[in-house]
């Protein structure tokens, strides 16, 4: 059992340094001095919306109040039945550098998200291409913040300030980010670690690529030259094989966070959080079994195995096994403490964070489940 807890420790110490490390690389979007004046290069805002009536306001017209001079926001209704045509349609007809684009039918070779951001790439006529989801929302400094990095910088991606409500939301959500914070070195995003032979670098680079298709932007350039969506045509994780494709390519990405800038509700209520996470979470690990019954197995030692001895460390009055565990089980909580307060959940959800663990044990069964069974997952009315 102590070998159970040693193991624990040591996974918790190594992300300890990583979360350590990003603190410092891994950089808020801050505020800048962009000029504002016509001689600023124009940015296009692209929005891809299936089925968002209840986000698209929001989204757009938020979109529309940036305080950057020559922009233009696009937004493409990819066939949707629920009121979005009829929001955008009203929007369009009273506000000037609003795009309204009616998508055309999906062709067979083409994932339903990619194919409507390649419709809007070829109506876009920014220097700059920022690609955000339909459920995000920007502060009015949000664009001239990301032209100033893209001034230094062929793409960014920004990972948003996630608004999380509902219980479901509050355990599950920050999982992602504290996976992100304490798994992978920001900067390695940026430039392949130096410890890498100088001869793997370039070859390895793609491996420490990531992204949030949220809020994903190009030099219109840089875009054009891994031949944009097209190039990710089939791909669920659509964000990721983009970073791929810009670090084999050679060209420059940063990752940064979008705290007070820009800002993302992923999902309002559980059966949306479940379905949008079951699509692509498996997806994530490649499909590859092997590695992720491994990474299960882990989080069980990491996060659950302790919980568990320290309750029978307590039952059988052992002292090492109650040290032990609780060592696991605080620095989880210090970890999880200073994430929510980066990005502003309540601090409740850290003495929780084994319900999220546990949640996405759930959803990896399903996960599971839906591959062997050859289910088809269905997102917003389309098969995937």
């Amino acid at each position: 059992m102590m070998i159970i807890l040693y193991i624990s420790i040591a996974f918790l110490l190594y992300t300890s340094i990583i979360l350590a490390r990003n603190l410092f690389d891994f950089k808020p979007l801050h505020s800048s001095t962009v000029p504002k004046n016509t001689s600023a290069k124009k940015v296009s805002i692209c929005i891809p919306a299936r089925n968002e009536a209840d986000v698209i306001e929001q989204c757009v017209t938020s979109a529309l109040k940036q305080n950057y001079n020559d922009f233009e926001v696009l937004v493409l209704d990819d066939q949707s039945t629920d009121g979005t045509t009829e929001i955008l349609t009203k929007l369009s007809g009273i506000i000037n550098n609003l795009v309204h684009i009616e998508g055309k039918t999906k062709p067979e070779d083409w994932l339903g998200k990619p194919w409507a951001c390649h419709q809007i790439s070829e109506h876009a006529t920014g220097d700059y291409l920022i690609f955000i989801d339909a459920d995000v929302w920007l502060d009015e400094d949000a664009i001239p913040k990301a032209v100033a990095q893209l001034k230094d910088f062929d793409a960014i991606t920004v990972w948003p300030e996630q608004i999380v409500e509902s219980f479901w939301e509050k355990q599950v959500i920050p999982m992602i980010y504290f996976a992100l914070f304490t798994m992978l070195p920001a900067k390695y995003v940026e430039r392949a670690p130096k410890w890498l032979p100088a001869s793997l670098r370039s070859k390895l680079a793609p491996k420490f690529a990531a992204a949030c298709g949220q809020f994903l932007a190009f030099n219109r350039n840089a875009y054009e030259k891994i031949s944009g969506h097209e190039s990710v045509k089939q791909e669920i994780i659509e964000d990721v094989e983009l970073a791929k494709a810009i670090k084999r390519n050679k060209l420059s990405l940063k990752m940064l966070y979008g705290t007070d800038s820009v800002f993302c509700r992923m999902y309002s209520n559980h059966s949306d959080l479940w379905n949008g996470l079951r699509k692509n979470f498996f997806v994530g690990f490649n499909k590859n079994i092997f590695f992720f019954l491994s990474m299960a197995v882990l989080h069980l030692i990491v996060f659950i195995a302790p919980i568990i001895l320290f309750i029978y460390g307590f039952l059988i009055n052992s002292t090492e096994l109650l040290i032990a565990s609780s060592i696991a089980i605080f620095i989880v909580f210090l970890q999880r403490a200073l994430l929510n307060f980066i990005f502003k959940w309540d601090i409740y959800s850290a003495f929780t964070h084994v319900l999220g663990v546990l949640w996405f044990q759930a959803l990896g069964i399903q996960c599971l489940t839906d591959y062997f069974t050859k289910k088809t997952v269905s997102w917003k009315g389309r098969k995937l």
